[in-house]
């Protein structure tokens, strides 16, 4: 076989006697495409696993070659080492770190060219041991914070943490006081508090691929301080996120934040320079999103607020981005001695610098070849430029890899795939175009002749650069065989076609322009004349775009029936369907076409450019220009807002109210002050109202002071000499301005001048002052308004607040217990009339004689009632029972002790042997006496709970013998009876007996040996009997 130089010459020497010459350069098989690529991999140290394969496999006729590069330099795989190449697999028996660890990529190659893959690194993951000596304590004043440091171990990559209490495994919980860094491992308190005592170990936690692995520290004893009064102070923030934190567009980022304070400050979040992202994760002392975007880039401030004061830290989120491709390069042929130009281009941040390679090595600048960043020029293409290239994108978070092979080829002209349509039909005083595109290279030159005439460029006849002809003005006498002449140095050959010459196509009746208003019917006519031996269709096209029928069967369709007319039929035209209309009649062969107007008239068209001009506290004045009237004057125009938070639009408040037609600017009116705006503009007609413009951006009206009063002012309770004061924080839409706060202004009842105080904080809700003059009880008038940097707002209503109450002093008197039953007894006692706060009720405490009165149990009065029931006690008991008065301080003294004992328990047997008699009128029924056991209180009576059918009410009956008649109206059919014994114990257990009305007499008796049994005696006819027993409460 020749090489391709060779096969060059020998075709050049010998053009004249060869017709075809073989195509040169590579004829089959293509080079290898990656199907899979290593990807980084993180390999935990110490693993029962013995090996790690990094996995590499390309397409590729004939079939690839693989080898391996560590770091930029071959892989030399002998045997016995501990690398073996499985396909095209690289797979590390016993990998290690000092051995194994760094930046591997697989190289594939096969006679058409090589490619590398994508980078992969190879880590290893572990984490060591916590040193084994003892941490010292620390130790704290009771209200102060403390920070316990973890000191984590060596280890990589990064661990998660949690703190041990006293023991394993009994988990620390967090919460607004208490927090863990997810970066440190340091366990934060922002108040101490006497229940902090103990030991505390941190526990770090490495979750790498398949295994997860703990450890954790020695115990570090926290020593709290006990402090009577634990000490107020304003927020400290411990802990800070970083001012720079660098990220990954689609990675997660956590900011952490969190402060010593007391009260425990609260934490909230904020986006400085814009609002904040809806997809963070706001919880407590952790601001999180799942997967960054560009969007999230900017500055955090994170804001620690207690009563206080206030305390904050602002950092910024970078986002940068790996490389991503924009435009890659693909598989080409080419001819030999054309010009190829290749780009690729990649989005990323930093911005990533391009390279190239050809067969795995750099390429550069040279002649013929033009290497410049993501562009790659060839010029006058050789056999030798044939191979596979790479383009490749990286910044300093990767890099990505696009591969393409570029054949280049040398082939005579063949016409077999793409020869000279053999027939070729034109219309008379047309133009026809016959194209020749052999497949060819280099690019032949082209000649054309009609029979035995050689056509040249004249005014009817065009021979073009590419090789197509145009014949112009055609006539019967172009009829005849056109065929084409294709020739290079590589061969010639030939192909030939014959022209028909058939009648031109002609419009006979135009459509005319048309005008309407919105949602009538037009009809637009289009008829045509063609040559009668060829099909004629009509297509239609409004503004130069075609129609599509089936899209829009709603508004347009065609008239059929006569091939010869395609009139357009338009139902409830829109201003859309205005336009340009051009009816095209055409053939196989031509075409003519014709067009009109069709004007629509209706509301005007959406305004356009709606920007803001002057911006006041309650006022915005917006500009706008003119949109389409639509072909009907605007009348007037109508602004809407929204608040950049809300969803509906409503109809702003402007100056002058009314907006005329001519009018492009108008002043809003009535806005709140500091609050984001969105505004549009809709204009109208006498055909209607428009569309809205598109929204303006958001706008801010100006600060202003606040112009609303705190609302909820109330207060009380706390510890002794404290005047606590609340409220209702006023809502941001209310705030006017930034720097809000509170101003309180208080005063005692009998006092002049007002004390004034300012809080800060938005949320802010609540005040204590405390002065040790400050009695129980006293009331105070209290004042609030909101005060922002603009000034100061109304004051609320004057409100009395009473200052924190102490405990009754006074004790109730006359206590008396009366004893219901067996478990309940009535507790009365005389109100008390003196107390230095609002009395809330009385507490009832009791306990049984013998035992001791901390152990007594305790039962409230409903509010202001002076008497009781105390129940669920035990039967012929002894109990004591004493009374306090109780208000929000606490309760008071106790009341002198009132002793009673509870009588015997209440029956334990249900009555037995009942019978009955019925007649017309009455059931009479006797019973056996229920007699009491030692244990319980004598039998005083009988209780008959009597039921007709099984919808009504019943009826309670009370007797003290052992025998009652009882009525029996006219149609009733069912009787159901409960029968208890009753006493000083309460009510016993009952029997209960169902009659049927149609049975005569009956009768239940008690067998002594297996409990209750129902026996029957029936005179007339069968009864039903059924006995249950149960308790009625």
């Amino acid at each position: 076989m020749l090489p391709p130089s060779s096969a060059f010459l020998f075709c050049s020497a010998f053009l004249s006697f060869t017709v075809l010459c073989p195509v040169v350069g590579f004829t089959g098989g293509y080079g290898p495409v990656f199907e899979e690529q290593p990807q980084n991999t993180l390999f935990p140290e110490g693993s029962a696993e013995e090996q790690v394969t990094l996995s590499c496999r390309a397409r590729a006729i004939p079939s690839a070659t693989y080898r391996w590069k560590l770091n930029g330099t071959d892989l030399i795989l002998v045997a016995n080492s501990s690398y073996l190449l499985v396909g095209g697999n690289l797979v590390i028996s016993n990998p290690t770190q000092s051995k194994h660890a760094g930046t591997y990529q697989c190289v594939a190659s096969n006679p058409r060219g090589t490619v590398f893959s994508s980078e992969a690194l190879l880590r290893f993951g572990y984490l060591y041991e916590f040193p084994p000596e003892e941490r010292g304590p620390v130790k704290v004043t009771e209200g102060l914070g403390v920070m316990l440091p973890c000191n984590p171990p060596q280890h990589y990559p990064g661990l998660s943490y949690r703190w041990l209490l006293n023991e394993f495994p009994s988990f620390l919980s967090t919460d607004s006081r208490r927090f863990i860094s997810q970066v440190t491992g340091n366990l934060y308190i922002a108040r101490t508090e006497s229940e902090d005592n103990g030991g505390y170990s941190c526990l770090t936690t490495s979750h790498i691929s398949f295994t997860t692995k703990s450890v954790y520290s020695t115990f570090s004893k926290l020593i709290v301080t006990p402090e009577a009064e634990p000490r107020l102070f304003a927020p400290n923030i411990k802990v800070r996120f970083p001012a720079e934190t660098y990220t990954v567009s689609g990675q997660a980022v956590t900011l952490e934040c969190f402060a010593f304070g007391n009260p425990v400050p609260s934490i909230q979040w904020r986006k400085v320079d814009g609002p904040l992202p809806p997809r963070w994760l706001v919880s407590d002392s952790i601001l999180h999103i799942p997967s960054i975007s560009f969007e999230e880039d900017g500055t955090y401030e994170c804001v620690a607020v207690n009563s206080k004061g206030r305390d904050t830290h602002k950092g910024q989120v970078i986002v940068q981005a790996q490389p991503e491709w924009l435009q890659v390069i693909s598989d080409t042929d080419a001819k030999i001695g054309s010009d190829l130009m290749w780009n690729c281009a990649a989005s990323g941040k930093p911005r990533p610098t391009i390279r190239w390679l050809r067969d795995g090595k750099p390429l550069t600048s040279q002649t013929r070849i033009d290497v410049s960043n993501g562009q790659l020029k060839f010029t006058n293409l050789s056999l030798q430029d044939s191979g596979m290239y790479q383009c490749v994108a990286g910044n300093k978070h990767g890099a990505i890899y696009t591969s393409a092979e570029l054949t280049v080829q040398a082939m005579a002209p063949d016409f077999r795939l793409s020869p000279v349509r053999r027939l070729i039909p034109a219309a008379r005083g047309g133009e026809v175009t016959i194209h020749c595109n052999p497949r060819a290279a280099p690019t032949p030159v082209i000649m054309w002749s009609k029979g035995t005439e050689l056509l040249h460029n004249s005014s009817r006849v065009t021979v073009t650069s590419n090789g197509t002809l145009i014949l112009k003005n055609i006539s019967r006498s172009d009829e005849g065989k056109y065929t084409c002449f294709a020739e290079n140095f590589m061969g010639k050959s030939n192909s030939t076609g014959t022209l028909s010459v058939r009648e031109a196509t002609k419009i006979t009746l135009a459509p005319s322009g048309s005008d309407i208003n919105q949602g009538e019917n037009v009809t637009l006519q289009c008829h045509a004349s063609h040559d009668p031996s060829m099909d004629l269709t009509f297509t239609w096209e409004i503004d130069g775009l075609p129609i599509h029928f089936d899209k829009e069967e709603e508004h347009y369709y065609r008239a059929t029936g006569n091939e010869a007319v395609g009139d357009l039929h338009i139902i409830n035209a829109q201003l859309k369907h205005a336009g340009k209309y051009t009816c095209t009649a055409q053939t196989v062969v031509d075409l003519a076409s014709a067009s009109g107007s069709l004007l629509i008239r209706g509301p005007p068209g959406p305004p356009g450019g709606v920007v803001v001009i002057d911006v006041g506290d309650t006022s915005i004045k917006l500009s706008w220009s003119r949109g389409f009237s639509n072909h009907s004057p605007i009348s007037r125009y109508m602004i809407q807002v929204r608040e950049s938070q809300a969803e509906v639009w409503r109809t702003a408040r402007t100056d002058p109210p009314n907006i005329e037609g001519n009018a492009e600017s108008a002043l809003v009116v009535s806005l709140a002050p500091w609050t984001d705006y969105l505004f549009r503009v809709v204009a109208s007609n006498i055909l209607g109202v428009g569309e809205p413009s598109n929204p303006s951006a958001i706008i801010r009206t100006k600060e202003a002071a606040p112009n609303v009063a705190p609302s909820g002012v109330n207060g009380g309770g706390g510890a002794p000499n404290e005047l606590t004061i609340n409220w209702t924080p006023i809502g941001r839409q209310y705030q006017n301005g930034d720097g809000f706060g509170y101003l309180i202004a208080f005063k005692r009842k009998d006092e002049e001048s007002w004390q004034k105080v300012r809080v800060p904080g938005v949320l802010s809700q609540h005040y204590v002052y405390r002065n040790e003059s400050i009695t129980a009880y006293t009331p105070f008038d209290v004042m609030i308004k909101g005060y922002n940097q603009k000034g100061e707002g109304p004051y609320s209503l004057e409100t009395t607040v009473y200052s924190a109450e102490e405990e009754p002093i006074v004790s109730p008197s006359e206590v008396k217990a009366t004893v219901l039953s067996s478990s309940e007894v009535v507790v009365a006692w005389s109100s008390v009339q003196t107390v230095n706060g609002v009395l809330l009720g009385y507490e009832i405490r009791y306990w049984k004689a013998g035992d001791k009165e901390a152990a007594a149990d305790r039962v409230r009065s409903a509010g202001l009632d002076t008497e009781a029931r105390v129940s669920g006690l035990r039967p012929d008991t002894t109990y004591h029972f004493t009374v306090r008065a109780y208000n929000r301080a606490g309760t008071g003294p106790s009341s002198p002790t009132a002793n009673i004992t509870t009588t015997k328990a209440p029956p334990s047997r249900p009555p037995g042997n009942i019978s009955w008699t019925l007649s017309r009128s009455n059931v009479n029924l006797k019973w056996d006496p229920v007699i009491a056991l030692k244990n319980e209180s004598l039998v005083t009576g009988y209780k008959m709970l009597y039921r007709l059918d099984s919808q009504s009410s019943p009826t309670l009956y009370v007797t003290s013998k052992t025998r009652m008649e009882l009525p029996l109206p006219e149609g009733a059919s069912h009787v159901t009876i409960q029968l208890r014994a009753t006493g000083k114990g309460g009510d016993g257990a009952a029997s209960e007996v169902h009659i049927p009305t149609d049975s005569g007499t009956s009768m239940m008796v008690e067998n002594s040996a297996s409990g209750p049994v129902l026996q029957a005696l029936l005179t007339n006819s069968a009864v039903l009997l059924v006995l249950s027993r149960y308790i009625v409460v």
